[in-house]
């Protein structure tokens, strides 16, 4: 199945995702914003390399990396190393819009929550293709990690246009291709391999978040 490039640096790589989630966490448990950034670059490949079903996902990921990058390359590049000091140094600065929209709609916390968020759906997306059978049904296994995610979070219009989009998912098989693992037990046992590391950045970030009540950032 063609990638959206075609070129082999825009292929997905499974393995390659992998190993940036597991340069994510510090000795202490603290996220690197960059690994992170890294591992969602792989993810947006992922998302790509199976058409446009998942353009209205990718687009907005795109967007929300391209906003932590400039953060992380701007003036105030030290504070944006980790997720932990990214969400100290906006707090202490009042950068945040935590009670309504306001003048930060692009803060860094906000920003990481819309990709903190997708990441929680497509490791349930991911976990359950790796659980899945021959005859399963890659559009409900969407579905249902979507509506257990994301969907809390879309209005009913996305969430209309994402129910049709999951409809016209490819098949299993094509998934497993596309990670570019090899055969399906491979594919599999990498999935088993990459869960856990993508679950425990997903987990941190949702403690942090929830210590400082930014769960439901508008």
């Amino acid at each position: 199945m063609k990638t959206m490039a075609g070129s082999e640096d825009q292929k997905f790589s499974l393995q390659e995702v992998l190993d940036t989630f597991k340069l994510c966490l510090s000795e202490n448990k603290e996220v690197y914003l960059e690994q992170y950034v890294a591992g969602w670059r792989g993810l947006v490949k992922f998302l790509n390399s199976l058409g446009s079903v998942f353009g209205f996902i990718s687009k907005d990921a795109v967007s929300k990396i391209q906003i932590l990058v400039s953060y992380m390359k701007g003036e105030n590049a030290s504070h944006y190393a980790t997720v932990q000091s990214m969400v100290k140094y906006e707090l202490d600065n009042n950068l945040v819009d935590v009670n309504k929209k306001g003048s930060h709609p692009e803060s860094g916390c906000r920003t990481l929550l819309r990709l903190h968020r997708a990441l929680r759906w497509l490791e349930l997306f991911l976990d359950r293709l790796r659980t899945s059978t021959e005859d399963s049904k890659t559009s409900a296994l969407c579905a249902e990690a979507y509506n257990e995610s994301l969907a809390q979070h879309h209005p009913w219009m996305i969430r209309k246009a994402a129910g049709m989009a999951f409809l016209v998912l490819p098949g299993r098989q094509t998934f497993f291709e596309v990670m570019n693992v090899g055969p399906p037990e491979q594919v599999v046992a990498k999935l088993g391999e990459a869960l856990p590391l993508i679950s425990e950045v997903y987990q941190i970030t949702e403690d942090l978040y929830a210590q400082h009540n930014l769960l439901d950032l508008p």
